[in-house]
């Protein structure tokens, strides 16, 4: 199989459907791109609503009008079916998709269905390949540690997909929160409140960064139904998982907890941010003589040994 596929013809032809594949995807990658504006007010929108009727709950036995968004259909069966979800380990599973960027039953109910069926999804597929359809000469105890592995695989895959996603997104805002804590001090200076402050900065990362501008608008959401305003400052720390924004959450209650100016704790950890920032550009500095090396042996060196010694060999071979 391998060598018919690595004939002239057989190549060329998947050359061009990976061509031609590629080339519908750079096409239909715009169209098909989501609305992050919009998609980051129906979340606050629905997190308010969340917020009211966990107020309305509270307050009174009034019928909550919020509307629930559960998962229907086979997803949501198999999971209850099969008891898939611990309560106990859900909460800790949320906030961990919630990090990612998902929020909801939703996804939680769709990474639990992933978790479960894809080993099973990967081993019928390896065990159909390797039992019926390709002729090899392993033996069966080859083929089942094949198969072995592709249920691990596909046990671990979701996790590894999550904790990308995670990764990620912590990038995201860790590359746009020195700038929204600039602007951030630049407002509460200026006279605003800590909400008013974070709607404000909220409305003007909303182009560059999107999950820190969702994040924000969360946390006005929060600060404005939440009794207890340092459980909003929480959540966003506990939501990020950033340690330069858990200390940006610590000097806010702290600076609401002792009446400590807030504009001076900004102002501190901003340029704290700076000087880390400053830092980490050093060290990537430093480090690329080290990472150059390696290139420059590759690819650097054979090509000038070929430019300074090719001359000299090509006259040799002449005149012998």
């Amino acid at each position: 199989m391998i060598d018919t596929l690595l004939e002239t013809p057989n190549l060329i032809m998947l050359l061009a459907s990976v061509g031609a594949f590629l080339t519908i995807l750079a096409f239909g990658m715009p169209l098909i791109e989501r609305d992050t504006f919009t998609s980051r007010l129906k979340l606050v929108a629905r997190r308010r609503e969340e917020l009211l009727a966990a107020q309305r709950a509270r307050h009174g036995p009034q019928r909550s009008r919020l509307r629930q968004h559960q998962v229907r259909g086979y997803v949501r069966t198999i999971v209850d079916r099969f008891r898939l979800l611990d309560p106990r380990k859900s909460q800790s599973l949320k906030d961990t998709l919630a990090s990612a960027g998902l929020r909801g039953n939703g996804p939680l109910y769709t990474y639990t269905f992933f978790r479960f069926v894809a080993p099973l999804g990967f081993t019928a597929v390896t065990a159909l390949y390797f039992f019926l359809l390709a002729k090899t000469n392993l033996d069966l105890v080859a083929k089942l540690a094949i198969c072995f592995g592709a249920a691990f695989i596909g046990f671990v895959l979701p996790g590894i997909v999550l904790s990308n996603l995670v990764q990620k997104r912590q990038q995201k805002l860790t590359r746009a929160f020195p700038d929204a804590l600039d602007l951030m001090v630049i407002c509460v200076e200026a006279g605003l409140s800590m909400e008013a402050a974070l709607h404000r900065v909220a409305d003007e990362v909303a182009d560059n960064s999107p999950e820190l501008a969702e994040e924000m608008s969360l946390t006005t959401a929060e600060l404005a139904f939440l009794p207890d305003r340092r459980a909003a400052l929480e959540n966003l720390a506990k939501r990020t998982g950033l340690p330069s924004i858990r200390s940006l959450v610590t000097a806010l209650t702290q600076a609401e907890k002792y009446g400590t100016p807030v504009s001076v704790s900004l102002r501190v950890i901003s340029q704290e941010q700076r000087e880390e920032r400053m830092s980490k550009a050093e060290r990537k500095a430093g480090a690329l003589p080290a990472q150059l090396t390696v290139p420059m042996i590759a690819f650097f060196l054979p090509v000038l040994f070929i430019v300074l010694i090719g001359p000299a060999i090509i006259k040799t071979l002449q005149t012998i």
